[in-house]
Order: structure tokens, then C-alpha cells, then sequence
């Protein structure tokens, strides 16, 4: 007997690239865990965790265990996301895009964890593990964006707030991809190297962060200035994810302030990335909600009456 193959519902696959976003978001805590407990270096080599074991030791003691656990959850990531293209596969009809960018996001975690192999191949070099964290910010992105893109209907984009608006939530990203990229400057200053061999970036905590500041200053002077712009046009949705990201990049400077001032322990270290991954969706919202998509309309079918009438066109 054949088997007949359901189509995917639109709902599973939104809830599919919504895990997507958490698994994603998930292994970037965890990967935080592994540098915060000096298990950087817990499996010393990649691919295998030893030169004789693709698994942790008993010799390796807790950092191996942590390190190797980190690694196994990067299968469990990619499966969500192999999932998440086959439901985009078997979704009827098919969707314009959806596959594309659902690849994207499967291709990004091998790429991902290729960075995170030479991560451990170069004895934790910052600049590499400054990589290894935006590179998963970058499947981050790509994942969230197939994930609004599922939820919209499959017409025009259209956008809702004039163009100098848009431009502003453009540069706003764009000055909060730099705020993520000086982050990393400064965590590669500091402590919290993943081994207590690891070697620094040499350049000085507090200038840096003093640049990574001003730049977290810059950002929430720029959302302050879209939620009052919006707001004056009318647009309703684009200013409220604008507050929403004012209040996030509020609790995240925070948190910031705070660590840096205590001499940063790792519980408010590992809540600061969480953070920046919460910051970094934030501003996609933003981003999203100056435009729109509209839904398909069927033309209307001509009558006798008006068959000679002339039809409109429109872009």
C-alpha cells in the first residue's frame, strides 16, 4: 500500500524555527558555561575529544565532561534545524524563500562548530573565540528571519514607515551588530579566557570597555530617537518593538555596569551573553516592523458587462 504524505501545517513549521532560535540562543549559554568553568580546554583537541577518543575521559575529570557535553548539544541544534528544512520540504503549497534561508541556518552549525574546533586548535585564541560567539549570532539572525518569514503571508512588501525611518532602524542594527563585535573585543581583554593558560588580545580592559560603553550609549540613543519617530508617524507595531529593545539594551547595560564593577564573576558574565543574543532579536524586531508583507489577492474575474472595461495595473 502506498503511503500518503501529509503536508507540514504551517504552525509546526513556525514552531520548528522557533526552536530553532532557542536551541541556537541555548548553546551560546552553554558555550559561555564552557568558558566561564575554564573547560575551554576540557577536550584538548577537535575533532576527537583525545587524540585516542572521540569521547570524554574519566581522566579528564568535570572540564571534559562540561566541554564534551557542549559539543554533543551542537548535534541536537542541527538536528532542529535538518528538521526545520525538511518540514520547509514538505510544507504544501510550497513557500517562496522559506528554503533558502532554512538551509542557511542548518549550514551556519557546522560552520559554527568548525570555528569552535579551531577555537581548541589554537589554544583558545581570543580573536577565534570572538568568531566562534558571532558566528553564532549570525545563525541567530538567520534563523529568527526565517521564522518571521513563515508568519508572514506570501504578497508585496510594503513598507510602513517613510524611508528616513527606515533608514535609522538600518543603522541602528547595524550599530548593534558593532556593539556585539567591541563585546567580544573586551572579553578577550579580560578574564574568563576558558583556561587559565589561554592567552589574551592584549588590548587594555578598561579603554576597551570604555569603547564597547560609548557604543552601548550610541545604540540606546538611537532606539530612544525610533521609538518618538515612530510613534510621530503612526506606527503602532514598529514602536513598540522599539520600546521593547530600549528596555532590553537598558537591562543589558545594567548587567554590564554591574559586572564590570564587581570584577565581572561569571554568573552575571554568562547573563550578559544571554543578553546580547536577547538584544541582537530585539533589534531584527525593529528592523521587521518597518515593513510589512501583504497577502496575495486573486484578481477579480471579468463579467459580459465589463469585459471591455479596462483593467488596472498595479506594481
Amino acid at each position: 500500500m502506498n503511503r500518503i504524505v501529509r503536508p507540514v501545517s504551517g504552525i509546526l513549521l513556525r514552531r520548528l524555527a522557533l526552536a530553532s532560535i532557542i536551541a541556537n540562543v541555548g548553546i551560546v549559554v552553554t558555550g559561555g558555561a564552557v568558558r566561564l568553568t575554564a573547560s575551554g580546554l576540557g577536550c584538548p583537541t577537535w575533532p576527537r575529544c583525545t587524540d585516542d577518543s572521540y569521547v570524554t575521559t574519566p581522566e579528564m575529570g568535570v572540564y571534559g565532561v562540561i566541554e564534551f557535553g557542549n559539543r554533543m548539544l551542537t548535534f541536537a541544534v542541527g538536528l532542529i534545524a535538518l528538521a526545520t528544512v525538511l518540514a520547509v520540504l514538505a510544507h504544501r503549497p510550497r513557500r517562496p524563500g522559506l528554503l533558502a534561508l532554512a538551509v542557511a541556518v542548518f549550514l551556519g552549525i557546522p560552520a559554527q562548530a568548525v570555528i569552535g574546533g579551531i577555537t581548541v586548535l589554537t589554544n583558545l585564541n581570543p580573536w577565534v573565540v570572538g568568531l566562534h560567539f558571532l558566528a553564532s549570532m549570525a545563525v541567530i539572525a538567520a534563523a529568527y528571519a526565517l521564522w518571521r518569514r513563515i508568519g508572514d503571508p506570501d504578497g508585496p512588501t510594503v513598507a510602513v514607515v517613510p524611508a528616513p525611518l527606515r533608514a535609522l532602524a538600518r543603522v541602528t542594527t547595524g550599530v548593534t551588530v558593532a556593539v556585539l563585535v567591541v563585546g567580544t573585543w573586551v572579553t578577550g581583554s579580560g578574564p574568563h579566557a576558558g583556561d587559565h593558560g589561554a592567552a589574551r588580545n592584549g588590548l587594555d580592559p578598561e579603554t576597551i570597555s570604555q569603547v564597547h560603553a560609548d557604543g552601548v550609549f550610541l545604540l540606546i540613543g538611537l532606539s530612544v530617537a525610533l521609538i518618538f519617530a515612530f510613534r510621530a508617524v503612526g506606527a503602532q507595531r514598529a514602536t513598540r518593538a522599539a520600546i521593547i529593545l530600549v528596555a532590553v539594551e537598558l537591562s543589558q547595560g545594567l548587567i554590564g555596569f554591574v559586572q564590570y564593577f564587581t570584577h565581572v564573576p561569571a554568573i552575571l558574565v554568562g547573563t550578559h551573553m544571554l543578553g546580547s543574543c536577547l538584544v541582537l532579536l530585539a533589534a531584527l524586531s525593529v528592523q521587521w516592523s518597518t515593513r510589512e508583507r501583504r497577502a496575495v489577492t486573486s484578481a477579480p474575474q471579468a463579467t459580459p458587462a465589463d469585459a471591455a472595461a479596462p483593467v488596472p495595473v498595479t506594481a
